[in-house]
């Protein structure tokens, strides 16, 4: 590990218990508008845990008492299930994908769904949780948002937990382990310090989010951490233990698309050749001495930086994009 990376793990980790909510609080009240918090839950059919998470942050983080979450928005990337009523129920706003920027269509991915939230949220602190959690937490939200809060030069925060698989209480994070933490280590080592490279809950500034590029899929939360390491620095970005993270697993097979987008993502960031091909062939045993090969179209297509944006720009009165930033941004 570089010396840097020893020295940041002592400065900028910590866990979500050194900051009582009264002191996020007090912090959120001296921060006046740079302190407001949007909380977004990108969802598709998690009909089984959304209310939950949302109602755990209304009753924890959106009261009289306790009000360090300003707005909670679920943006429904196509479900078809119940996922938009019980978050509605529990009392989250629901913006579906496709009415945000109608005239840019939209794509399936995660990276899709959180760029495009940016567009429907005010906050100047962005907070992403992921819907699928299960015994939801709300310091998954007050943990990773409490360094923004108190720490004027912090910009991105990503939350650390054990993630239990089967019977062994560290055995999730198999892409994080696998793909993700080598291709860190061996390219920007400045962030092996970081224990869940691809978690999904993370809050940032919006002032950085906005600058940045989002692949429209599960790339999107190593390009996040890279390209915020390149745009604010290593000093700049922290983490926080926010205990155990529950949730559904998936299979081998949908863990080696992730991959293969994560692969990607990185490779798009590092100089070299382009990749020759953008597809995953995989195999599925379809008869006793037959292995049928299937061919994935790993994502390709990244989301510019929102400030490049016509639509955002004059929301949120940021200068007006350049020509050229307009022909990017479709």
């Amino acid at each position: 590990m570089l010396e840097e990376v020893a020295t940041w793990l002592q400065r900028r980790s910590w866990t979500a218990a050194q900051r009582p909510l009264p002191t996020l609080l007090a912090a959120k009240r001296a921060a006046g508008e740079h302190g407001t918090v949007s909380v977004v839950l990108p969802a598709l059919n998690e009909e089984a845990t959304v209310g939950q998470i949302v109602a755990a942050i209304r009753a924890s983080l959106m009261t009289d008492e306790v009000p360090l979450v300003d707005e909670l928005v679920v943006v429904d990337s196509g479900s078809t299930d119940g996922t938009a009523a019980v978050a509605a129920a529990a009392g989250a706003k629901v913006v579906h994908r496709d009415e945000i920027l109608p005239r840019l269509p939209a794509v399936p991915g995660k990276g899709e769904v959180l760029w495009r939230s940016l567009l429907v949220t005010d906050g100047e602190i962005v907070c992403f949780v992921d819907a699928d959690l299960r015994d939801f937490d709300p310091a998954f939200v007050s943990g990773i948002v409490g360094p923004l809060l108190t720490e004027p030069r912090v910009q991105l925060v990503k939350a650390m937990y054990d993630r239990p698989l089967g019977g062994d209480p560290a055995g999730g994070g198999r892409v994080t382990e696998l793909v993700a933490r080598p291709l860190l280590n061996l390219h920007w080592p400045k962030l092996a310090g970081f224990v869940q490279p691809l978690g999904g809950e993370y809050a940032a500034r919006r002032s950085l989010l906005e600058r940045l590029p989002f692949p429209v899929g599960y790339g999107v939360e190593l390009a996040l951490l890279v390209d915020a390491l390149d745009a604010v620095g290593l000093d700049a970005l922290a983490q926080v233990d926010v205990g155990v993270r529950r949730h559904r697993n998936q299979d081998g097979q949908a863990l080696g698309r992730m991959a293969a987008t994560i692969y990607r993502t990185a490779h798009h960031r590092l100089p070299g050749a382009p990749l020759s091909r953008a597809t995953l062939t995989q195999f599925t045993r379809t008869e006793p001495a037959v292995f049928s090969p299937r061919t994935h179209a790993v994502d390709t297509v990244e989301r510019p930086p929102l400030r490049t944006v016509p639509e955002y720009a004059a929301r949120r009165r940021v200068p007006a994009p350049t020509t050229a930033a307009r022909r990017r941004a479709g």
